[in-house]
């Protein structure tokens, strides 16, 4: 087992898909007793219109939902929309997440007890409409950014932004 000591407070982004069905997370991890994971727990015990954090559970109705371990809350970074929105923000993205989180444990990065907690914050766009790709797309952004977020990025990658840093682009950026 490949599990970390000095993983509490590690934080990484993922992306997954191709928009408008694409998922992008940021990823926090806790280890249960300390001041992350007690931030964890107030943001998942504040509540605000349109953001109510999700326990991830699974199940194949609500009377049998299990809690996923390692306890995962999902955060929404958009307010959920009624109707197919919602639906892909609490279902589609949840289980892709829940998923994404299992492949890790299944890999043998984490336990699947209650020592680690995860938080993610999770974008699904407004216009997304494809339950399947929404899913896939979520297990896609959230495995790679827990991956990142326990192991950490390369001294080659990390090198990379530093020596790209007077041509780095994001595409919400347009400037020169």
């Amino acid at each position: 087992m490949t599990l970390h000591d000095d993983i509490d407070g590690r934080l990484a982004q993922g992306w997954g898909g191709l928009a408008p069905n694409g998922v992008h997370v940021n990823v926090v991890l806790a280890r249960r007793g300390t001041p992350t994971a007690a931030t964890i727990i107030s943001a998942f015990t504040t509540p605000s219109d349109g953001y109510t954090p999700v326990l991830a559970s699974l199940g194949e109705d609500q009377p049998s939902y299990q809690t996923l371990n390692p306890p995962t809350v999902i955060l929404s970074k958009t307010r959920a929309q009624e109707g197919i929105h919602e639906k892909l923000i609490f279902g589609a993205a949840q289980v892709g997440i829940a998923q994404a989180v299992l492949d890790v444990v299944a890999d043998g990065h984490l336990q699947a007890d209650q020592e680690i907690l995860i938080l993610v914050s999770l974008w699904v766009d407004g216009s997304a409409a494809d339950e399947t790709k929404i899913k896939e797309a979520a297990r896609q952004a959230a495995g790679s950014a827990v991956r990142e977020a326990i192991s950490g990025r390369t001294t080659a990658e990390r090198q990379s932004l530093v020596d790209q840093r007077e041509t780095l682009r994001n595409p919400f950026y347009d400037g020169h």
